[in-house]
């Protein structure tokens, strides 16, 4: 047998981590590495939290799982909670991110259809987004390198340019449902969307009656330094997905809507058989306990800034290689002037620094949000050595 026991579908490196301590990861030889890349955007109290580590093990030991056949005290309090301190009148727990823009695209459509629209099902998505990788979310993404050998696509889907009010509009006709946009693209490679741009597909939206649909897998849950990326463009969206973060580290994820947008999903549109079990719910539970107050968001902020000055900084010694920095809070992006994911694996291997490649040429800069002084001090000192000694591929 030639294949390999686990499918191989990941393009795995030579780190084998099997265990976690604070912001590092060690390791089976015992190598150390700083973590500034948190399973992308989701450890993002790190992997020795005591609280979290807590509020699952206590959890574990009382009751993990119960079908959704049964009332959930857990999930009802998790969904309170996300409810008071978001614009969402209502919650559905998912497993993953991609499950959560699912549950958000069907609920995009049954706002309109649940009344007779069934002409309303397409969503207006943008070019370098990332949804996810079932069928619906890589239909969702105008990326070609994920959709090859699953075509035929669902239909329901156009693509416009991401950050061009004008390219979103000209595209809008009478089967528009909405719009589905990360305000932060983060596969994309750290881009957020302009004020301009983020405000004008929500006026269109309340001039047409369509769903506004934002994804925040990655750049939700304190990522940027509010709970939710949103709330720093002064508007709210109808329905929004969110997971990664929100569990620490455990599989979560969930679809946030209004009352009004959430009309078209009552009971039998939809289900899961392991989202919001009693475990899961524990651990978003320890998040929030940790994250959703103002002192620890402020402090994401303020890291988030001295980190990005620093930045600014020391790309202008080396500036053959760097370009700019960009992103809100710590997540950050460090465009390139190269092919990223060579220096990417640089870091990894020879500095036992570990970031994320991003499109764009854009290097990803992703901590836990709990990294102190030593850990960016310790960052830094990596990222410059692995900048000082780096010598780009040549290109054949």
């Amino acid at each position: 047998m030639s294949i390999t026991p686990l499918m191989p579908v990941y393009p795995r490196c030579g780190v084998r981590p099997v265990r976690g301590d604070n912001c590092h990861l060690i390791d089976e030889d015992g190598t150390r590495y700083l973590d500034f890349a948190s399973g992308i955007a989701v450890n993002l109290l790190g992997h020795s939290h005591p609280g979290l580590i807590g509020a699952i093990q206590k959890q574990a030991e009382t009751l993990m799982h119960v079908s959704n056949l049964y009332g959930s005290p857990q999930g009802e309090a998790l969904a309170q909670r996300l409810v008071d301190k978001t614009f969402a009148d209502t919650v559905f727990f998912t497993n993953s991110g991609a499950e959560a823009v699912e549950a958000a695209i069907k609920t995009a459509r049954a706002y309109h259809q649940s009344v007779g629209n069934d002409d309303k099902f397409e969503l207006i998505t943008f070019t370098n987004a990332f949804h996810g990788r079932t069928m619906a979310t890589i239909s969702a993404s105008n990326q070609e390198k994920m959709h090859k050998g699953f075509m035929p696509l669902l239909a329901g889907f156009k693509y416009a340019e991401f950050d061009n009010l004008e390219s979103a509009r000209a595209l809008m006709g009478p089967n528009t449902a909405g719009f589905l946009v990360e305000p932060i693209q983060g596969e994309g490679g750290i881009r957020p969307g302009s004020d301009e741009f983020i405000k004008g597909l929500r006026a269109l939206c309340d001039e047409h009656d369509l769903m506004l649909v934002f994804d925040e897998v990655q750049c939700g849950v304190a990522r940027t330094g509010t709970l939710y990326a949103y709330e720093q463009y002064g508007v709210e969206p109808d329905i929004l997905a969110t997971a990664k973060g929100i569990g620490g580290g455990f599989p979560l994820g969930a679809c946030m809507a209004t009352e009004k947008a959430a009309r078209g999903m009552g009971i039998g549109t939809h289900g899961s058989t392991y989202g919001g079990n009693p475990l899961a719910m524990a651990a978003g539970s320890a998040v929030l306990d940790a994250v959703a107050n103002d002192e620890f968001l402020s402090e994401v902020r303020e890291k988030g800034e001295r980190i990005r000055a620093r930045l600014e900084q020391f790309i202008g010694n080396y500036p053959d290689l760097f370009d700019f920095v960009r992103g809100k809070g710590l997540m950050l992006g460090l465009r390139m002037k190269v092919e990223s994911r060579p220096f990417y694996a640089h870091l990894r291997d020879n500095h036992q620094l570990l970031t994320v490649a991003a499109g764009d040429q854009t290097l990803r800069i992703l901590p836990p949000l709990v990294i102190g002084d030593a850990e960016i001090d310790e960052f830094f000192d990596k990222l410059s050595a692995g900048a000082a000694d780096y010598q780009p591929p040549e290109v054949a």
